[in-house]
């Protein structure tokens, strides 16, 4: 393990030289080579050194790392184009990448929160520093105080594990003696329902993907979503007692709140916002198939963590396209782009079907492991979750068929065509999340 994190690490010693992007692009798509090639089959710890190990989930969100990574610096080429800080862009994503390596291979719960922390200081300073617009600001605080307040406990929660089992190490915790402690359970538990993040507390969400810019959409779309969805995993070995006693409450807010979301994404009218909103009712799917605490639940929402990183991230890539072009992310002007960008309208299409989870993608293999989870744990969730599936459908073909047909912005004066950098970035998002499906027994976590 340590010698990917080496890599990454004397990567930092060139990033302030002159035309070193595209070296460091190439550089995280070759570690990211090199990583798939070390995957062993291996569903218990492997490759320890010191507090870090590899299992079969961390290798799954640290190749998605890698990826959305390269991909992102793939996006950005505009910041080279106006010569807008490249050496300090590209260290504040080599930093957030080997943070988020870090949080994966941790195998000690305090240092997985101390990366699990870190990892929002690059996140803001992307938001902050290449951002669009002023309201920026608010936009970062909201994201630092909505993760901070809820972190702090789980922190305490950490150390009160530590005085009960004398250790950190996620496999040598005991749930034994943790029977009556429901407050130590919303500790542990509420800082990953925000980053989730779980409705009633994902307002920071949209503000943060409307204000900020393309890379950090892509990495907060793609990986930081599934930070809150792996450390319960990670958490629910422990919690097993009390989860059965409280689950139900999550369960039932994220349902419910799934189809209010889905709702609020039909009065979208911002290409980002909408795309940042079926985020929030997809996750809160993968929560309750997580709170299941079933086989097949851990399983599907793994799957759907991983085949909604690419998904987005690629959604939030082509309203970028659409708005470098246009310079507005509204769905009044970005009307009728079957008109002047019909090889992108099949790019939209590929990933709206993926979006709402239309075979032969991996969204599909997730969502069917979560219905059966959800569904086995209780009868009456079959109405929510029936409307789940047909507001999902809903609001995508909306995505679809508002920004791809009507009639042409009359204020639209000139245009430029995609270039090869675009489809290439495209196709790079859609072949893992139509090709995974066939591997899909690395989606199976045979724990």
């Amino acid at each position: 393990m340590l010698k990917f994190i080496f890599m990454i690490m004397f990567m930092f010693f060139s990033l302030f030289k002159k035309n070193i992007y595209w070296m460091v692009q190439n550089l995280v798509f070759l570690i990211t080579g090199l990583f798939m090639i070390s995957i062993s089959s291996n569903y218990y710890f492997c490759n320890i050194s010191y507090y870090f190990g590899l299992d079969m989930i961390s290798y799954g969100l640290i190749l998605l790392s890698l990826w959305i990574c390269g991909l992102m610096l793939m996006a950005s080429e505009k910041i080279i184009y106006f010569n807008n800080y490249i050496n300090l862009f590209l260290f504040m994503i080599m930093f957030l990448l080997l943070m988020l390596i870090f949080t994966f291979s941790s195998m000690s719960l305090f240092m997985f929160y101390l990366f699990f922390e870190s990892s929002l200081i690059p996140t803001l300073f992307l938001i902050l520093g290449w951002g669009y617009q002023p309201e920026r600001l608010q936009a970062g605080i909201y994201l630092l105080f909505y993760t901070l307040l809820a972190s702090l406990p789980l922190l305490i929660g950490i150390f009160f594990l530590k005085s009960k089992n004398f250790t950190m190490f996620y496999f040598m915790l005991s749930y034994k003696n943790l029977y009556n402690l429901e407050f130590l359970y919303l500790c542990l538990v509420f800082a990953f329902l925000v980053k989730m993040p779980m409705f009633l507390v994902h307002l920071w969400l949209p503000k943060a993907h409307v204000e900020a810019p393309i890379s950090g959409s892509m990495i907060l779309a793609g990986v930081l979503l599934k930070l809150g969805g792996y450390g319960l995993l990670r958490i629910f070995s422990i919690l097993q007692i009390l989860g059965m006693k409280f689950n139900f409450i999550w369960i039932s807010i994220s349902l419910i709140g799934g189809i209010l979301i889905s709702l609020i994404c039909l009065w979208q009218m911002d290409l980002k916002s909408l795309i940042a909103y079926s985020s929030v009712a997809h996750m809160g799917i993968v929560l309750s198939g997580l709170m299941t605490m079933t086989y097949w639940g851990l399983n599907g929402s793994y799957t759907l963590m991983i085949a909604h990183g690419l998904c987005s991230s690629g959604l939030f890539c082509l309203a970028n396209i659409s708005y470098e072009r246009m310079s507005s992310r509204s769905l009044l002007i970005n009307k009728g782009m079957l008109n002047f960008m019909p090889s992108l309208s099949l790019w939209w299409f590929l990933l709206c079907s993926g979006n709402m989870a239309a075979p032969p993608t991996l969204n599909l293999l997730g969502e069917i492991s979560l219905l059966n989870s959800i569904v086995s744990w209780s009868w009456l969730t079959m109405i929510s979750l029936g409307f789940l599936s047909f507001f999902s459908a809903t609001y995508t073909l909306y995505l679809f068929a508002y920004s791809q047909h009507g009639k042409i912005y009359s204020g639209m004066n000139f245009f430029s065509f995609n270039n090869i950098r675009e489809f290439l970035l495209l196709i790079l998002h859609w072949l893992p999340l139509n090709l995974l499906i066939m591997k899909s027994n690395f989606c199976m976590l045979w724990i």
